[in-house]
């Protein structure tokens, strides 16, 4: 790339993890953004959503698909980020590329919703019970976590589930190198912002606050997702057993991977093993100490730890929800497709104390 900067529009409106993206592009060194979608609010102030970026977007506005689509169509190469819903991003995204197609202008496209996630329109449809909005687009398409990945062979991207992201991350490893059976029993805690950011029974505060409980006990609609990229991952086909919980913080995700041991094992092997496997991913830390979800929250790291006692494995994995797994991972994508430095607008640590 040159050193002018890419045409970036942002698909989502107001919900959280599109004010993620419009704080990491705030801070990239190399993207220019030129518009964010809400075809229901264009016009609006971006700071009347997301108070606390207004003193990076003092004067920007909400602008409608009409103008969207012309901004995409006349800017040659360019970036889209897409935090619009599962259900409608696929549809959205059609038109716009189509829309860009017709002008000879080559935007590419970094997907954070699950609608093109699943390899085939079927999978998808199995898991969300209604149509793909584009199943002609699904093979121009890649999900994959940006570590487990070294190619990517395709033109657009599609980012994995915040779940996904933390378990991919912890079991893929284990699964490659054929350390454990693959029969995994996963345990997830995510923060209330993982449930978006209409109110609800599961993130209005005096409900959630101070409790921690179950839900969807295997059979969370992330599971099928994370046994199909899995197997791409480590060519192991594995059965997740995954329960999620919600937890009473507000952003941040812990998972722990169990499964038995393929020989007997120590523990320092475990994390060499792991360390081995994610050296030189500059957002991946593997630590004998277990990982603590104040240590990434706002933050594009994961970080990494595991115990075995010679007979069962277990991998502990920490990242926040809104940024590795879904803003941040999108602009990580970003990053390597357009050749920039990966760490390029992520480099930030987490805050601490939040």
């Amino acid at each position: 790339m040159s050193a002018a900067k890419l045409p970036v529009v942002l698909l989502g409106g107001t919900g959280y993890v599109s004010g993620e993206l419009l704080r990491l592009i705030a801070a990239h060194p190399h993207l220019d953004l030129k518009g964010v979608l809400s075809d229901s609010q264009p016009g609006e102030s971006i700071a009347k959503s997301f108070p606390h970026l207004a003193p990076i977007y003092p004067e920007l506005k909400f602008s409608s698909l009409e103008a969207i689509t012309a901004i995409v169509a006349s800017s040659g190469e360019s970036a889209i980020l897409s935090a619009a819903p599962h259900g409608v991003a696929a549809a959205l995204i059609d038109g716009l590329l189509t829309a860009a197609e017709a002008k000879g202008a080559k935007p590419r496209v970094f997907d954070i919703s699950a609608d093109y996630r699943y390899s085939t329109a079927g999978a998808y449809e199995a898991v969300y019970r209604h149509a793909h909005g584009a199943p002609a687009r699904i093979k121009q398409f890649t999900c994959a976590v940006p570590e487990h990945l070294k190619e990517l062979n395709t033109r657009h991207v599609a980012h994995p589930g915040c779940f996904a992201t933390a378990i991919l991350l912890s079991s893929v490893p284990i699964l490659k190198v054929a350390l454990v059976e693959p029969q995994l029993f996963v345990a997830g805690i995510t923060g209330s912002t993982g449930s978006g950011r209409t109110p609800g029974a599961g993130t209005h505060h005096p409900q959630r606050h101070s409790d921690m409980y179950s839900y969807n006990p295997l059979s969370h609609r992330h599971t099928p997702e994370i046994t199909e990229l899995a197997l791409a991952a480590s060519q192991v086909h594995a059965n997740f057993n995954f329960v999620p919980h919600s937890g009473p913080f507000a952003r941040g995700i812990h998972v722990t991977v169990q499964g038995v041991a393929k020989r007997p094992i120590k523990t320092a092997e475990l994390l060499a093993a792991l360390g081995d496997f994610y050296r030189n991913q500059p957002f991946v830390r593997v630590n004998p100490e277990m990982p603590h979800v104040k240590d990434v929250a706002g933050s594009n790291f994961s970080f990494i730890s595991g115990a075995t006692d010679g007979k069962t494995i277990a991998v502990m994995c920490v990242i926040d929800n809104l940024v590795k797994g879904a803003a941040g991972g999108g602009i990580q994508w970003l990053n390597r497709a357009f050749g920039y430095e990966e760490t390029a607008g992520l480099s930030a640590p987490a805050a601490g104390w939040t």
